[in-house]
């Protein structure tokens, strides 16, 4: 059986953030591995100094956006489909967003084309947001909602009939890469190595509040090898992402010795599976 995993997010770079390792690491084991981008970022803006006085930059940012998503996908491996839909940008002050925006279309028309590229791709394995979208971002809510309905209404041949032939997703995970458990892993390890990194303070402020939030993380994915691969998608994101951004601060290595995995929490599944999983395909048995 041919496995495939399908990783849908909101935004160009959300994918190299979160989850490019995962990507990776299940590439280097012969799975299909497939991204979706729901909206191309275009009202995003050049969060990277060095970018600001480049032409296209300033001209054409989503078009940049695409060319540096084109470029995350070949340094993964990873096949890349644009879901379509335009950036939302953060709610406005009353809570609404722009018309026509991916956070505006209506849940029953912005799944549809997302169940085509389930019914197409046939994975047996789902990634994306939570129910908070990871943070409150219109379009991560969004990508979460639309994610979910396309779990649901793929596998149901009576939605959608147009769409392609039903096909069950067997697991659908979110995301939980940024977590209490893994801060402090690493925070404990470079204060072993480093007691006096003048970042300590700040990193354990952060843990005090980040120990508030429930650990929901079932899965844990052994991608160490492949961190370097994340970093290199990351900074293919050039518009977004300036080279001294906090996501480079951890070296590699120490991440290796502390906390070498990406997290996730099993939302759904039609499969028995163990607790405490290394394994986002574990229980899945050949059915073709």
């Amino acid at each position: 059986m041919t496995l495939r995993l399908l990783s849908v997010h909101a935004h160009p770079d959300d994918e190299s953030s979160k989850g490019a390792a995962t990507n990776a690491y299940y590439l280097s084991r012969g799975v299909e591995v497939m991204v979706v981008s729901c909206t191309g970022g275009e009202r995003g803006d050049i969060l990277n100094p060095a970018l600001e006085g480049v032409p296209m930059a300033q001209r054409d940012l989503p078009g940049l956006r695409r060319i540096e998503m084109a470029e995350a996908a070949r340094i993964q491996g990873i096949q890349h489909r644009w879901l379509g839909y335009v950036d939302s940008g953060m709610a406005r002050e009353d809570g609404t967003v722009p018309p026509g925006s991916f956070a505006s279309v209506p849940l029953e028309i912005s799944a549809e084309p997302l169940v085509r590229i389930v019914r197409r791709f046939r994975p047996q394995v789902m990634v994306t947001y939570d129910e908070g979208g990871g943070y409150p971002h219109p379009d991560h809510i969004r990508c979460h909602e639309v994610s979910v309905a396309a779990f649901e209404a793929a596998a149901d041949a009576s939605r959608y009939p147009g769409a392609g032939p039903a096909w069950q997703v067997s697991k659908l995970y979110y995301d939980h890469i940024f977590n209490y458990e893994r801060l402090k892993a690493n925070v404990e390890e470079l204060t072993r190595e480093n007691p006096e990194e003048p970042l300590l303070e700040e990193l354990s402020e952060m843990l005090t509040w980040m120990s508030e939030r429930p650990s929901r993380a079932t899965t844990h994915v052994p991608v160490g090898d492949f961190f370097e691969v994340r970093d290199a998608a990351l900074r293919a994101h050039a518009s977004q992402v300036p080279p001294d951004s906090r996501f480079f601060f951890w070296p590699n290595d120490l991440q290796r010795r502390a906390w070498p995995y990406e997290d996730f929490e099993l939302a759904r599944s039609t499969v028995p599976t163990p607790d405490n999983e290394r394994d986002l395909f574990a229980g899945i048995e050949d059915t073709e």
